[in-house]
């Protein structure tokens, strides 16, 4: 992440999209409760070749495969501790091959997803883990981390802000937000606050989320102040149930100017990612 702060103030930075999803197109089972973790285990030659596709489109950040990755979950299909670093190892030298292979560089994202997360039945979404900030500080304590991604919670932001404090390593913080709030209602405000305030943050914002909710949200984060924003949000295509097909367009290159930090989440691709990136740069062209 060196230079990652210096990179915000002339920004923006273009991050990557929706590693699983990407996976998942390129003919990978990511149905398990290991999502694309069992890619990063099985196969990590895919995931390596993934991070170069978002690469080669432009982005400048890849963030790593281990969203999914955790102690617990691991430990449930029979590795241990050890094997777990090792695979979280493994996933950040991945991501470093693809950006030392990549014409234009740039930098890698450790990602470590909420608690909930672990849990596969949706709890990251709705922050209804239960557990209270002193538990939330356990849990994180052992990954290294850097891009904090999909908070729902206060709880686990003060955990979050927490565990930071004396790591010494630059981290982002973005959380999950629905109708102007955390997706479990509480306030976005209270949120940005507690994360620009985390030792060694440079930028918050939002992920995982519809792409209506990014401009109110990065207003918010910005009147609290003291660190750039970022913004990752979902493509903005809805799932039609009923004809089992995504509807309407990507609106990825939407927000373009957003933020000093802008990439996407789920289903956006890195033909999406390179829409984005020309985006960008015309607009820097032009001024």
């Amino acid at each position: 992440m060196s230079g990652l702060a210096s990179a915000l103030e002339t920004g923006p930075v273009i991050l990557d999209g929706g590693l699983g999803t990407l996976l998942d197109a390129r003919g990978n089972d990511v149905s398990s409760e290991l999502w694309s973790a069992r890619i990063l285990i099985d196969d990590p030659d895919e995931v390596r070749r993934a991070h170069a596709e978002f690469f080669a489109a432009g982005a400048q950040v890849a963030t790593t495969a281990s969203y999914q990755v955790s102690y617990e979950g691991l430990a449930a299909v029979g590795r241990d501790a050890a094997a777990t670093d090792e695979v979280l190892t493994r996933s950040v030298r991945l991501a470093a091959e693809a950006r030392d292979d990549a014409p234009g560089g740039g930098w890698v994202a450790a990602s470590v997803g909420p608690y909930g997360a672990t849990l596969g039945d949706g709890s990251e979404y709705r922050g209804d883990d239960g557990l209270s900030v002193a538990e939330l500080r356990a849990w994180h304590r052992r990954p290294d981390v850097i891009a904090i991604e999909t908070i729902t919670r206060l709880a686990e932001l003060e955990a979050l802000a927490a565990e930071l404090d004396g790591v010494g390593v630059p981290a982002w913080i973005s959380v999950a937000v629905s109708d102007g709030a955390l997706r479990t209602g509480e306030s976005l405000r209270e949120a940005f606050a507690i994360a620009a305030s985390a030792e060694g943050v440079v930028a918050v914002g939002v992920n995982c989320c519809d792409a209506s909710e990014v401009s109110g949200a990065l207003t918010i984060a910005r009147d609290v102040g003291g660190v750039p924003t970022l913004a990752y949000p979902n493509s903005g295509e809805t799932w039609d149930a009923t004809a089992r097909t995504w509807r309407g367009r990507s609106q990825v290159v939407d927000w373009a100017t957003a933020a000093p930090l802008v990439g996407g989440c789920c289903r956006v691709m890195p033909a999406d990612i390179a829409a984005l990136a020309t985006r960008v740069q015309f607009r820097n062209d032009m001024n």
